[in-house]
């Protein structure tokens, strides 16, 4: 299984710089089967949580977000990048190698109790969860898992997040 859905991931050397090699998720994106396939892999892993919202990142978490949401009859939750949201929101800053950045969430877009499960394409060095969790935390949210869809075992992205339910379809264990 894992196989088969990795040979649908196109990787792109030195993009978007040199030495990064960059895992293309639109490449299975464009294959049905293997779109539904991950979404019932994570249906299947998380239909039992009474999940309330799936919350995913911009942009390509959005995708699985959306369709995992639809597939468990709960809420979807858009996290963004600042100034993309037009009601209130709040806001959680996380370092890059680079720099830093920021994303944004609705202040009204978790009640305090709600089962969140915060889903994104790819864990590379785990910033832009973690600060994704920060927020769902703030806003009172219980996290019932994070997962992705693929992770840079190699880069300890994990190490970075708080949370123990951590799930993830594809490894890749070196670049």
């Amino acid at each position: 299984m894992e196989s088969e859905l990795l040979a649908k991931i196109r990787s792109i050397p030195d993009f978007p710089k040199k030495g990064i090699v960059f895992r293309d998720v639109t490449t299975l994106l464009k294959d049905g089967r293997a779109f539904a396939r991950v979404v019932e892999l994570l249906y299947e892993h998380y239909k039992n949580e009474r999940v309330g919202k799936v919350a995913s990142v911009e942009s390509r978490g959005f995708i699985f977000g959306a369709a995992l949401a639809y597939k468990l009859r709960a809420g979807f939750v858009p996290m963004r990048k600042p100034g993309k949201l037009p009601a209130e929101t709040i806001r959680e800053e996380y370092a890059l190698e680079y720099g830093k950045d920021s994303i944004e969430v609705h202040r009204d877009a978790i009640v305090s109790g709600e089962r969140i499960l915060l889903l994104d394409d790819l864990l590379a060095t785990g910033g832009t969860m973690a600060a994704a969790c920060k927020l769902v935390r703030r806003l009172g949210g219980t996290i019932v898992g994070v997962a992705f869809v693929i992770e840079l075992s190699f880069l300890g992205g994990r190490k970075l997040l708080d949370e123990k339910n951590i799930y993830t379809l594809l490894h890749y264990d070196s670049e």
